[in-house]
């Protein structure tokens, strides 16, 4: 990929996102705000993708957590942080969950009304490298000179993986091929149908691609990547001053599913979000859970520290798409995450 089109990856999602506000002007899910209909306050919750990367979210959804808390929620997948960030610009959504890197950008456009992170919830990286071919003993560089279907310009997936590169001496722009034509979600299919030596896939597709034998997991990027804000929720400025009951009620709801990952075994976690999976056989999800909960995936609270998020700029500035630092305090708010984790 070219460099000049990989600084402009901040700026067309925002282009993307602002484009989606003009055409379908005002949500109609909320308007002014959050909704009482029964015994819970009605919130509308839009997720990048639903993944087993969040279980904590999950067990606080089966386990009644939202419910005891006095919300009543409603789960929509949006496929891809443009399509999440435009939901909650449009108060189509109330919350979104994405990576924290969809307000910097927004921010940085000019929003008014700007979309502010209170809770973090993953801070590792949930893909894993899977090559065509099994590997002992992989080191980053087996990688120069490869072909690798990556992730979409400008997101967590794809600068994770370059963040990689780059503390291994790799030079992304020349040392390998990355792939970045092909739909997220679709890679797996891509990589079984003989695209790319190697492929970056988040699960289930790296436990499928095993189970088929068309490829094998040789490196996680949670784990060489470190720690990293990837995942964390987020609402307007404008919903957080009006409902700031809401959001703390839904925060601790969230707090006790994340308690309950740090307590349980991945045999029992995979249990109580099974019904989120149904297509997921419990064997392959406990495996999954596995996976995630080895390389400590799950954070113990949902505080979003400023080195994590210097971290994140960091990671952005590395990549060429952030032309300026944001500041913290403007899109970063821990009133809600430390209430709920005392």
């Amino acid at each position: 990929m070219k460099k000049d089109a990989f600084k402009k990856a901040g700026a067309l999602f925002l282009a993307a996102a602002l484009l989606a506000v003009s055409l379908t002007g005002c949500g109609s899910a909320k308007g002014d705000g959050a909704k009482t209909e029964g015994a819970g306050t009605e919130v509308i919750l839009n997720e990048v993708a639903h993944s087993i990367f969040y279980a904590p979210m999950y067990v606080a959804m089966e386990e009644g957590y939202f419910e005891e808390a006095g919300i009543d929620l409603t789960l929509v997948t949006g496929f891809g942080a443009d399509k999440t960030m435009t939901a909650v610009l449009t108060d189509e959504a109330d919350i979104g969950f994405m990576g924290s890197e969809s307000t910097i950008y927004t921010y940085a456009g000019g929003t008014e009304d700007y979309v502010v992170n209170f809770a973090q919830l993953t801070q590792r990286a949930g893909n894993f490298l899977v090559s065509r071919e099994p590997i002992d003993n992989f080191t980053w560089d087996m990688l120069k000179g490869r072909e690798v279907l990556g992730g979409r310009a400008g997101g967590m997936p794809e600068m994770v993986f370059e963040y990689i590169l780059v503390k291994n001496g790799i030079d992304p722009k020349n040392d390998l091929s990355i792939d970045q034509s092909i739909d997220f979600g679709s890679t797996a299919a891509a990589f079984s149908g003989g695209q790319g030596e190697f492929t970056v896939e988040f699960e289930p597709h790296a436990t499928l691609l095993e189970q088929k034998g068309d490829g094998y997991v040789v490196a996680s990027l949670g784990e060489d990547s470190g720690y990293v804000p990837y995942t964390s929720f987020s609402a307007k400025k404008s919903y957080l001053e009006k409902h700031p009951d809401v959001i703390q009620a839904f925060t601790d709801a969230l707090q006790r599913g994340m308690d309950y990952v740090q307590t349980h075994t991945p045999e029992e976690i995979a249990k109580v979000i099974a019904p989120q999976f149904e297509e997921t056989d419990l064997e392959t999800l406990t495996t999954i859970v596995q996976r995630y909960y080895d390389q400590d995936t799950w954070k113990e609270n949902l505080v979003f520290e400023q080195d994590a998020f210097d971290l994140l700029q960091n990671i952005l500035d590395d990549s060429g798409v952030l032309e300026k630092r944001v500041p913290y305090e403007d899109l970063v708010n821990t009133e809600f995450a430390e209430k709920a984790a005392n």
